[in-house]
């Protein structure tokens, strides 16, 4: 259960800020930027209340979670904008791929007939008709002038031809490119959008950390649960898996209201759209092998050789995990057992 610091001595007047330097309980300080960050014009804090001591761990996780859930759509929008970014990049990359060898026929057929015409300047075309004016009959010399007639319209034809295609792959592309511009726009200022909103929710975990480290999480959630907020399936599953902490061990429970140590997997993976056995060994088959450099809140950290028990990985070295009848699910160190596998669902 969370614990409420003493309040300030009766003296203190009640507008002084904590020695600590933990800020003011007026969330709406921070939510009204976020709220205009993410175009929701919606101030989660209320009116004036009346100062106290430093919030508690329940407190301080309810106003991230939601000003995470302002945040996460901001991210899903940036991680669309960047997958949309980059198959366009592809597209209009393929399309200049297929331009460019038209755009050397082009260069080309374009030399061949600036010889031509070179050579016509020049007077060489002349001196070779006069040649075979002097030398040959009529009829050779007619068909020498129509075989380099039909040779500079056929040039004339292969340029106009290639030209075409060029410009029509370019017509093409040409939308690509402006789209692509206006992706890379796009993406800039949901970059920007996030960062700022980041810098809210960093203060807010900033005094999380402060708090749990005060003990406030009490001995079941001594340390933040997740340790960080991760976006997608992983966040929704590791987020469920912590609100958890507290209930009973039930064996064969998967939820929601107790849980053995692969139910609670089972069912926080279920929040995230992702279904898993309900069995420890069972579901390091169904998931992906990780390396422990690569853990990251979520993940399923499996113990004992023969695979009997499984806990879920929420960063800084925690997992939480229903353990054994009569200890409700709760938080322990990654390395309190020997640690089997890691494992990644979906």
């Amino acid at each position: 259960m969370a614990h409420h610091a003493p309040r300030p001595p009766s003296g203190r007047p009640a507008t002084a800020g904590l020695t600590t330097g933990a800020p003011r309980p007026r969330w709406s300080r921070f939510t009204t930027v976020l709220a205009a960050l993410v175009g929701i014009g919606v101030v989660l804090g209320g009116g004036a209340t009346a100062a106290h001591a430093d919030p508690s761990v329940a407190e301080i996780e309810r106003q991230i979670d939601q000003d995470w859930n302002k945040l996460e759509p901001v991210i899903e929008r940036h991680n669309a904008t960047r997958q949309e970014l980059t198959a366009k990049r592809r597209q209009a990359d393929a399309l200049a791929a297929r331009i460019k060898p038209l755009q050397l026929r082009i260069d080309q057929a374009m030399n061949k007939v600036g010889v031509l015409a070179v050579r016509a300047y020049k007077g060489e075309n002349l001196s070779t008709v006069n040649a075979l004016l002097g030398s040959q009959s009529p009829g050779d010399v007619v068909g020498q002038l129509e075989l380099l007639d039909r040779f500079a319209h056929n040039q004339q034809q292969d340029v106009a031809q290639v030209v075409e295609l060029r410009d029509q792959l370019a017509r093409q592309k040409a939308p690509l490119d402006e789209l692509v511009t206006e992706l890379t726009r796009t993406e800039a200022q949901l970059a920007a959008k996030k960062k700022q909103i980041n810098t809210e929710i960093e203060r807010l975990q900033k005094l999380r950390i402060k708090v749990y480290g005060n003990g406030g999480g009490g001995s079941l959630r001594p340390a933040p649960c997740p340790a960080t907020y991760p976006g997608g399936a992983a966040g929704v599953a590791v987020k469920f898996a912590c609100a958890q902490i507290g209930k009973p061990y039930v064996w064969g429970a998967d939820g929601p209201d107790s849980y053995d140590c692969s139910g609670l997997m089972l069912a926080a993976w279920a929040k995230a759209g992702v279904s898993l056995p309900h069995n420890a060994a069972q579901q390091r088959r169904a998931t992906k092998t990780v390396s422990r450099a690569d853990l990251r809140p979520g993940d399923l950290v499996f113990y004992y050789s023969d695979l009997h028990h499984v806990g879920m990985y929420v960063g800084g070295g925690w997992v939480v995990h229903a353990s054994q009848a009569g200890v409700p699910v709760k938080m322990k160190k990654v390395d309190d057992g020997p640690i089997h596998s890691f494992g990644r669902p979906g």
